[in-house]
């Protein structure tokens, strides 16, 4: 056996101790650091373990001055009523999910699963509301300094109204440092209001037409006072109230007008056929009701696919109802022609059996549509306005549908047609027009554009045997009123009376607003018997 000479060996022992020394003195380091860590979260739990609120308050305050890396965690559990104490022990945990009698638990400084727990074992740290204004305070100071610029913006926007004595400082360094100008607005409102709240009327300035709600609450009991400051409050106060009151008249306008756009639609292809046929579809309304079900019926053969069955939908809606208003016009309404009162009567009939058709193939009951993501929620402007997404996007349909249908008067062989025919129906004839082709056609695309008003409807409420019939008498309405046959007309008609009757309803209720209209119409066509756009020399 060789022999290693006792000089090497010692060599050999000291290149391994020197190799192994740095790796156990990190190891020892990285052991005691965790130990100190662990140490320092232990002692910032445990100042939460006391019965006093004010006293668990500034337990809570020195955990999000700490640099502990567990402290939001630790707070938003506390503010939920999640972090708690095991009864024997001094363990402290997370109650992950508190909705069963067994709560899943994790430890809260090593975050690893502890089994479940009960009340009987685990004690929730409680809160009162004073303390919950505090971690809400807290825990919004702490997302201002992380994050990106939409996370910092939104807890900016929460601190509106939480400032406190505790965090005050907090946000004051956070906005020297904050370069994001909006968020830098938002702080600079937060601190003004905390200001305000402690008497400092210049901070008011900074608040002035300022539509925050929880602004406006806060300033409400200040400039309940008798003082200096009271009086420069309401003097704010009444500047913020006018600028409500503005956007409160702009939002009614909206919902006027989309209003205004369901009864353009439901009433442009009834200007069309009751201009070019002198023809009161009394089952217009019906045909409505067919483009709603066309598109719960897409939408049901498109499961979980909202968007791609509201796009099927729109042509679909068209072409179904056109193809009913076709089948309508050539076997009722060509037999009937020159006979107002006979085609009134045969089309009201048709309305019933279309309502009964439907009610025996869909039964009675309303049918609910499905609205896509992007027709859900609201835009929202800012605090005193949001539009609806659904009634914009109805409003924006109907001014497309309008489009289209100028369009198509304007530029092609069938509206140059219809514009002959409508204008003297004798005169057309003689210059070659085939007007029984024209009206088979017209009364097809008028029934068609209906559909596309039953295709809007379905975003805005349930689908029914009876949906159209709120909407045959109003859109003869907006016929009368704009002048029959024209389409501008019925476009000023139908934005006009919504909006008129939106105004009304907060003043007088809803169905009074109607009878003011009503009244209001017959008043003007007594004036004005050509309504607002006079037909051009419109003979039968």
């Amino acid at each position: 056996m060789t022999r290693i000479p006792l000089a090497g060996a010692q060599h050999a022992v000291r290149l391994l101790l020197l190799f192994l020394l740095p790796c156990l003195l990190s190891a020892w380091g990285q052991s005691a650091t965790a130990d100190v860590s662990e140490s320092r979260a232990r002692a910032l739990l445990e100042a939460l373990d006391t019965d006093s609120f004010q006293a668990r308050g500034d337990a809570a305050r020195a955990i999000a001055d700490s640099d502990a890396e567990q402290k939001t965690r630790w707070l938003q559990a506390l503010l939920e009523g999640r972090l708690g104490k095991a009864r024997r022990g001094d363990r402290f945990y997370i109650i992950t999910d508190d909705s069963g009698r067994e709560w899943p638990i994790i430890d809260a400084i090593s975050y690893e699963e502890a089994g479940t727990g009960t009340r009987r074992t685990v004690e929730a740290f409680r809160i009162n509301n004073e303390l919950r204004t505090r971690l809400q305070g807290l825990l919004a100071s702490l997302s201002l300094t992380s994050g990106d610029e939409a996370a910092r913006l939104r807890a900016a926007d929460r601190l509106l109204g939480e400032v406190a004595p505790d965090n005050v400082e907090t946000v004051r360094q956070t906005l020297a440092d904050e370069e994001s100008p909006a968020v830098r607005e938002r702080l600079e409102m937060a601190l003004a209001l905390f200001a305000v709240t402690r008497g400092d009327a210049e901070a008011l300035d900074t608040l002035r037409g300022n539509l925050d709600t929880r602004v406006r609450n806060a300033l409400t009991p200040i400039a309940a006072g008798d003082d200096a400051l009271a009086g420069q409050t309401r003097a704010v106060l009444e500047g913020i109230e006018s600028k409500r009151a503005w956007y409160d008249r702009a939002q009614t306008l909206f919902f006027g007008l989309s209003a205004g756009s369901i009864l353009v639609l439901a009433a442009i292809g009834l200007a069309i056929t009751f201009g070019v046929m002198g023809v009161i579809n009394m089952a217009h309304g019906e045909l409505i009701m067919i483009g709603a079900y066309t598109t719960w019926l897409i939408q049901q053969a498109l499961p979980g696919q909202p968007g791609l069955a509201l796009a099927l939908a729109i042509p679909g809606g068209f072409l179904v109802a056109g193809a009913f208003g076709v089948v309508i016009e050539r076997t009722v309404i060509r037999f009937l022609k020159g006979r107002p009162l006979e085609t009134l009567l045969a089309t009201f009939g048709l309305s019933l059996m279309l309502q009964q058709l439907v009610r025996t193939v869909f039964s009675p009951l309303n049918r609910r549509v499905s609205s896509p993501e992007w027709l859900q929620g609201s835009w929202q402007i800012n605090e005193a306005l949001s539009l609806t997404l659904n009634r914009f996007g109805v409003l924006l349909f109907c001014l497309a549908v309008f489009a289209a249908l100028w369009a198509l008067m304007r530029f092609t062989r069938l509206g140059l047609e219809v514009r002959a025919v409508t204008q003297n129906r004798a005169m057309a004839r003689a210059m070659g027009i085939r007007a029984t082709r024209v009206d088979m056609l017209t009364f097809g695309l008028g029934a068609g554009v209906a559909g596309l008003a039953g295709v809007a409807l379905s975003q805005l409420t349930n689908v029914g045997p009876n949906l159209g019939q709120g909407y045959i008498v109003d859109s003869f309405l907006v016929v009368v009123f704009g002048g029959v046959g024209n389409l501008w007309g019925t476009l000023v008609a139908g934005m006009s009376l919504g909006v008129i009757n939106q105004v009304l309803q907060p003043w007088v209720g809803a169905v009074l607003a109607k009878v003011f209209v009503l009244v209001g119409v017959i008043l003007f066509i007594q004036k004005r018997p050509q309504g607002i756009f006079a037909p051009k020399g419109r003979t039968s």
